[in-house]
Order: structure tokens, then C-alpha cells, then sequence
């Protein structure tokens, strides 16, 4: 069977603003009463300073918007940074469109038929016999099944396959009219809109560059199903968030990596770059407690968060591009990814030659 590499990465970006024009100039209104200075600190402790969105509430509010009108809203604003990002992935592993077996598509933010994968196939000249997927409401971790599905596709048939992680959580800004718990207030503080693609190829031989994708790993706790919920209600999707997420991930955390790492020949202590998803400060502190992590070991997840927000899927791509774009790219990294079940998702990535 081929060993899968992946072999580029392409990120997009809608425009951004800084976290404190955010709150001064929409949420600082958008709030108000008893949580008006509870969200004032949430904002300002989010470890963000700059997020992006599709659809700027300093520009256009859509809290009111029925979840038709933003679905429609989705398609308009999925389809172009979408087709951004997968240019830049097939450019970066010099392929073209049509060379594909698989094209996976995840996003939890929007849905329309036909999708992202039929539009952008027909827009990027993808053969006509190229195979899709969608992955939809996995949340937070949907880019690691989704690498693993690409990866399994390129092992067994030795054809490259591309990943797609587009969302745009701009469009789920609820009314103020809404009940603003504190977790609902931590969601509209830390999301923001992105895409990442991948593509991934069959090994070739001696020679060949990227990196290997050894292994992806799962763990879900059934019992905590109801810590974090992403409902479909008549005015966008609604998150809910358990403050306990931290506590379920600190119980699970380290025998997920320690255990995928086993089954490998190597050790916590010998990983060089590490990609977790930061679904917020103290996520970032519990992984790095659990797994006895040096001080800058989540540097790069630090600053993805601080200069892009929790883009829900494309994060954990976000950051492995900076890693890879690294003076000195790491030799061994390990993908971290957490969302609704809860579950904990883990990759290794080994570079190669």
C-alpha cells in the first residue's frame, strides 16, 4: 500500500479587524445589561487580538437573520475563499485539478445542495469520475477524519485526494434578544471564518518530500455528549459549552497522544511540533499540563489563536502551515483536535525524506 504524504497546503482569509474594534464598534451594543461587563472581560482575556469574517458585523449585522438567509449568505461566501485555498494546496504540491481520486469536503457552518464539493469540482475542472465526501457537524476536529479518509483513499489506491476545511462561523451571530449565558458569550468571542486545504499523494519513492501521515486516533467520551452541542435553530446555529470541557479533555488527553505514539516507537519527549487546536486559553493550558509539554511547545497554536481566532476545522491545517513554513520545519509532529461527543482527535505527522 502507498504511504500518504502530504504534499501541500493552501490557507484563505476573508478581511479581518482587531478584537477591540469588534467590541467597540458591534458587541460592546450587541450586549447588554448584567452580561455587558461579564463579556467585556471575556473579550479582552480570549488570548485574540485579531479575528477574520466573511461576513463583518461592523459591516453587516445578521443576528437577526432567519437560518435560510444565511445559509444562502453561505454559499455565496464558502464557494470563493473555498476555491482560494484548494488553488493554493495544488499549486503547493504541483498538481492540478484534474489529477485527483478524492476530494473531501468539512464544514459545519453552512449546507446547501448541491454542496461545496459538487461547485468547486465543476469550477476547478476536477474530473468528472473524481470521488467526494462530506463531512458536516464534526466541529472543531472534522480536519483530522477528514485526513484520515484522504489518507486511507491515497494508501489504498495510490491516487492523491485533496481536504477542504472552509467555515464561516460569522454568519451564527445570535440576536440580542437570545439568552447570552457565559458560555454563548466565550463562542461569539473566539470564532472566526477561514479555509485550509491539503492535498495528499501517494509516496514515491526515495526522494520524495512532505509528510507522512503515520496515523490518525480518536477517543470519545459518550458520556460528556451534552458538553459541547452546535443546534440548528430558526435564527443560525447555536453553540453550547460546557466549562467542564477542559476537566474531560485533562482525563483523556495523554493516554490519546501517548497511545498513538506508541504504536509508532516513540515518546511525548520526541515530538518537535505540535498542532492543537486552541478552542481557547485554558484548552492550551490543560494539553500543555497533561502532556508535561515544554514552555514554547504551543507557541504556534498560541499565536494562530491570537491572530486568526478558533476557526473551528481549518485551525489545527492553520497551524500545521506555520509549522511547515518554519525556518526548521519539524521532523515529528502531532495533530490535537477536540469537539462534540466529546472527542479527542490525534495525527502524526513523521517529515519525510
Amino acid at each position: 500500500m502507498a504511504v500518504p504524504l502530504i504534499a501541500g497546503l493552501g490557507t484563505a482569509h476573508p478581511p479581518g479587524a482587531t478584537q477591540d474594534e469588534l467590541w467597540t464598534g458591534y458587541f460592546a451594543k450587541h450586549f447588554s445589561g448584567t452580561t455587558h461587563a461579564l463579556a467585556e472581560r471575556i473579550f479582552a482575556n480570549s488570548g485574540v487580538s485579531r479575528r477574520q469574517a466573511a461576513v463583518n458585523p461592523l459591516l453587516e449585522d445578521v443576528s437577526d437573520w432567519p437560518t435560510e438567509r444565511r445559509m444562502r449568505r453561505y454559499q455565496v461566501e464558502a464557494l470563493p475563499l473555498g476555491k482560494e485555498a484548494v488553488g493554493r494546496a495544488l499549486t503547493a504540491a504541483g498538481l492540478a485539478a484534474g489529477d485527483l481520486g478524492l476530494f473531501v469536503v468539512c464544514s459545519c457552518t453552512g449546507y446547501a445542495t448541491p454542496g461545496l464539493d459538487i461547485l468547486l469540482a465543476r469550477d476547478l475542472g476536477m474530473a468528472p469520475d473524481t470521488q467526494r465526501m462530506f463531512v458536516g457537524h464534526m466541529g472543531c476536529y472534522a480536519a483530522l477524519p477528514g485526513l484520515g479518509a484522504a489518507s486511507d483513499f491515497v494508501a489504498a489506491r495510490g491516487r492523491p485526494a485533496l481536504l477542504l476545511c472552509a467555515e464561516l462561523t460569522s454568519l451564527h451571530i445570535q440576536p440580542a434578544s437570545a439568552r447570552m449565558d457565559t458560555q454563548q458569550i466565550i463562542s461569539h468571542a473566539l470564532f472566526s471564518d477561514a479555509a485550509v486545504a491539503a492535498v495528499v499523494v501517494p509516496e514515491a519513492g526515495a526522494g520524495t518530500s512532505g509528510y507522512a501521515l503515520r496515523e490518525v486516533a480518536s477517543v470519545t467520551d459518550t458520556s460528556t455528549a451534552d458538553h459541547m452541542t452546535w443546534d440548528v435553530t430558526d435564527t443560525g446555529f447555536r453553540m453550547g459549552l460546557s466549562p467542564k470541557v477542559p476537566q474531560v479533555l485533562s482525563t483523556h488527553v495523554r493516554g490519546l497522544t501517548a497511545g498513538l505514539l506508541a504504536r509508532h516507537g516513540t515518546t511525548i519527549a520526541e515530538v518537535d511540533g505540535w498542532a492543537v487546536h486552541p478552542g481557547g486559553p485554558r484548552i492550551l493550558q490543560v494539553v500543555e499540563r497533561e502532556l508535561a509539554l515544554p514552555a514554547d511547545a504551543l507557541a504556534t497554536s498560541r499565536t494562530v489563536l491570537d491572530e486568526h481566532g478558533n476557526c473551528s476545522s481549518p485551525t489545527v491545517l492553520l497551524i500545521l502551515d506555520r509549522l511547515l513554513r518554519a525556518a526548521v520545519p519539524p521532523r515529528r509532529i502531532v495533530l490535537l483536535a477536540f469537539g462534540p461527543g466529546l472527542t479527542l482527535y490525534a495525527a502524526l505527522l513523521e517529515r519525510r525524506p
